[in-house]
């Protein structure tokens, strides 16, 4: 989402670095590049220009160590201040209640409905929950059946009554249904148009003051950019909204909705998500948001998304395994898909500092692991538990099933000797392998 915003910010911090210390004359053409890439980034010169004032001011006060250079210093206070812009730090998601009540709004198209789901399966995994879906938005049955399929997916139940037009009864009777069945939460996804209108409006001002929710989430399309903080303004006029929602981050959008949203409604971003998949919904947290626009990539989130799919067991078994240099192609195989499961791989890539802006251009995704998977499928048991024994004529076997040619097998095989060697290596360090694996 934001590769050409963290390209243009590198080449402004290009400016001050090598310089001996920040001064106004050398800091100029800097802040000067850092307005102008905001702006590009679709954030409103206002917003962009009160930034870099900010920049300028704690830039040509700061006392510079000898031993930080001043690019690093000017790096720095740019991180601290887009962490404010978005909110400085991670906001409180309120789900106390019985049940505990979230209205979701936003226009049609912002994907509200996706959202809903996500949210429904983040609170069922992640926070023990038992959530009911609403379909209150009574103009598209196609809503109601997206929905439907969305609890589907995620074993959610959907509450709707599709011959009843009045969304407020719908509402107040999801509610009966609540708390008779013993659900917790409720997440109604209300209808959405395809601009701001009076009727939508007052419909979801009913709802609020029908059922005092705990939590109204705004959901915004990152494409739309400024539009889309417009139009959370206007919203928030009339429902004033507890957080925002970000959608859609994966796309190719500018990163303006991002950067100005908490500036403009003085609320925070709470969510923020991408693709389609209903587990791709994180907590927004400003500061490693910052980090990735700064191309640091985002560490802490790696690991928690790991340490999501981490087993005490199976790292204990591969632990022995690796000591006695017996990683096979079978456990390999494992890991591959404890990786998918984390999440968009490109996405996940990016999170490595300095990685993220090399891959910009290439295509990584949730197919990149087909070719070796299907080499380690055209394996035997017995070949995949006992690498050794794979000769030329079995490799010729392989090769064939996997549809692949002998080139890319044996390169394969090469690889994964090396990396057998590096774990062999990492074993032999103190505590090496033990950190690698997730043990704390």
């Amino acid at each position: 989402m934001f590769n050409s915003l963290s390209e243009k910010l590198e080449l402004a911090f290009k400016n001050i670095k090598g310089q001996a210390r920040i001064n106004e004359l050398n800091i100029a053409n800097t802040i000067k590049d850092i307005r102008r890439a905001l702006v590009d980034a679709d954030v409103n010169y206002k917003i962009a220009k009160e930034f870099t004032d900010r920049v300028k001011e704690k830039a040509l006060g700061a006392n510079v160590l000898i031993a930080v250079s001043p690019g690093q210093t000017m790096v720095k206070i740019v991180q601290d201040e887009l962490t404010q812009l978005m909110g400085g730090v991670e906001s409180e998601f309120n789900i106390n209640g019985n049940p505990a009540i979230i209205l979701i709004a936003g226009l049609q198209g912002s994907g509200k409905t996706t959202f809903s789901g996500k949210l429904a399966n983040y609170l069922k995994t992640k926070k023990g929950k038992s959530p009911l879906l609403v379909a209150a938005d009574v103009y598209r049955p196609a809503a109601i059946d997206q929905l439907e399929v969305l609890g589907a997916q995620i074993d959610v139940s959907v509450y709707s009554e599709r011959e009843n037009k009045e969304v407020v009864s719908i509402v107040q009777n999801a509610i009966k249904e609540a708390k008779s069945t013993n659900k917790n939460v409720i997440i109604i996804d209300t209808a959405g148009r395809l601009a701001v209108d009076e009727l939508m409006m007052t419909e979801v001002a009913k709802i609020k003051a029908a059922i005092k929710p705990q939590e109204i989430l705004f959901v915004v399309d990152s494409m739309t950019g400024q539009d889309a903080v417009n139009t959370a303004a206007v919203f928030n006029e009339r429902l004033d909204f507890s957080g925002v929602v970000l959608t859609k981050l994966d796309g190719d959008s500018r990163g303006g909705a991002a950067l100005s949203i908490k500036y403009t409604v003085d609320k925070p971003i709470k969510f923020a998500s991408n693709g389609e998949k209903m587990d791709s919904l994180d907590v927004f947290y400003p500061d490693r948001m910052a980090q990735r626009i700064l191309g640091m990539g985002d560490i802490v989130s790696l690991v928690e998304k790991a340490q999501e799919q981490f087993d005490e067991k199976e790292s204990a078994r591969l632990q022995k395994k690796i000591r006695k240099n017996q990683f096979d192609f079978e456990d390999f195989k494992t890991q591959l898909q404890q990786i998918k499961k984390m999440g968009n791989i490109k996405d996940l890539i990016g999170m490595i500092p300095g990685v993220g802006k090399q891959l910009k251009d290439v295509d990584v995704n949730d197919d990149s692991f087909k070719g070796i998977e299907a080499m380690i499928n055209s394996m035997t048991l017995q070949e995949r538990r006992n690498p050794d024994i794979i000769n030329p004529n079995r490799k010729l076997r392989i090769a064939k099933g996997a549809g692949k040619d002998i080139a890319e097998l044996n390169a394969f095989i090469k690889q994964f000797e090396q990396m057998k060697g590096m774990m062999k290596m990492m074993n032999k360090m103190p505590n090496g392998m033990q950190s690698m694996m997730g043990k704390r």
